[in-house]
């Protein structure tokens, strides 16, 4: 009995932990579909081709974040709040590692903010 649980728990987290790992990959693969321009001399991130592809596999990418999250929360808003602070944190820390543009102290305040949002969330579980 005791195992049946621990096994149930862990795929029932494990779907949270799916939902958060596409979102945060999702969110780095925007990060450079949208600034890789700015960020890079290459050609391929000036390519409209390379926006459009990337976009599709994005797509996809949060659709199935969105279907984990639904599925461990039963509801949408998580993932709307969740993907608003998971983007929000990956484009500071993207934008900080990869152009050295150092945030500011309101920046600061507003990544606080965003982990903030995302603690809140992960722990909005309700019984449906």
């Amino acid at each position: 009995m005791c195992n049946n649980i621990i096994v149930r728990t862990f795929i029932i987290m494990s779907k949270l932990l799916y939902a958060l790992a596409l979102i945060t990959i999702a969110n780095i693969g925007t990060w450079f579909q949208f600034q890789g321009h700015y960020w890079s001399d290459k050609l391929i991130f000036k390519s409209p081709w390379f926006i459009c592809g990337v976009g599709a596999i994005l797509s996809m990418l949060f659709w199935n974040a969105t279907r984990f999250s639904y599925e461990y929360f039963g509801q949408y808003w998580n993932i709307r709040l969740m993907g608003f602070g998971m983007g929000t944190v990956v484009f500071g820390l993207m934008t900080w590692l990869l152009t050295h543009e150092v945030p500011t102290l309101k920046t600061f305040i507003c990544l606080l903010l965003a982990v903030a949002i995302i603690l809140i969330q992960i722990t909005n579980v309700s019984d449906v």
